[in-house]
């Protein structure tokens, strides 16, 4: 009895992925994996409520607002990062599965980045790929929304607070949905990979 979500692959044996690369922050120059505080203290400025606090006080949340902005990049950076690889990876899966007889069928040939290959993206979530947390959908939505990953005077506040997770799921959600039919999953027990990480 098989699981109706999977493809029906013909043949019984596991098929070899490509790895994923995942590279990390510290391949990043130093300014953009970690932005300069100076340059948030205007949006983190442009955030604070009016109020009779002292300057000290003032000064003291305004950092602190600087701080938390800084950190939200660095998370968006690293979430795009992630997006970036696993995009890299279903397009180096794509020439394997064009060089298999078994898989070559059971790609669809529809504009770049496919949307019926979000069940790369499901593969890897139902392989338990180790993210550190990090959201696999949210990642690719984040690399479908950005072709390059913004700068941080390209986003506002509110966006690094707020914003960058719906955004990332919105777009991840209509991405994975322009098959106009229910796409079946690769079935997990049927392919291997390894995930590399090429930061360290």
């Amino acid at each position: 009895m098989t699981d109706e979500r999977y493809i029906d692959i013909p043949g019984n044996r596991t098929h070899e992925l490509p790895p994923l690369l995942v590279g990390s922050l510290s391949d990043l120059a130093p300014a953009e994996a970690a932005p300069d505080l100076a340059a948030l203290m205007p949006e983190a400025e442009d955030m604070l409520a009016a109020s009779d606090a002292t300057e000290e006080v003032l000064e003291q949340r305004k950092f602190e607002l600087a701080v938390q902005l800084a950190e939200r990049y660095k998370g968006l950076r690293a979430q795009w990062q992630w997006g970036d690889s696993i995009l890299e990876w279903i397009r180096q899966c794509e020439i394997t599965f064009e060089g298999a007889d078994g898989l070559r069928q059971l790609l669809h040939p529809d504009v770049w980045p496919h949307a019926s290959r979000s069940s790369f993206v499901t593969l890897l979530e139902e392989k338990q790929v180790a993210t550190a947390g990090m959201p696999l959908e949210r990642a690719v939505g984040l690399r479908l929304t950005f072709r390059q990953p913004p700068p941080i005077d390209c986003c506002s506040n509110q966006f690094l607070l707020y914003l960058n997770s719906s955004v990332a799921d919105t777009a991840y959600r209509t991405w994975s949905n322009l098959v106009p039919a229910a796409v079946m999953l690769l079935p997990p027990d049927r392919f291997h990979f390894e995930v590399v990480n090429i930061g360290n």
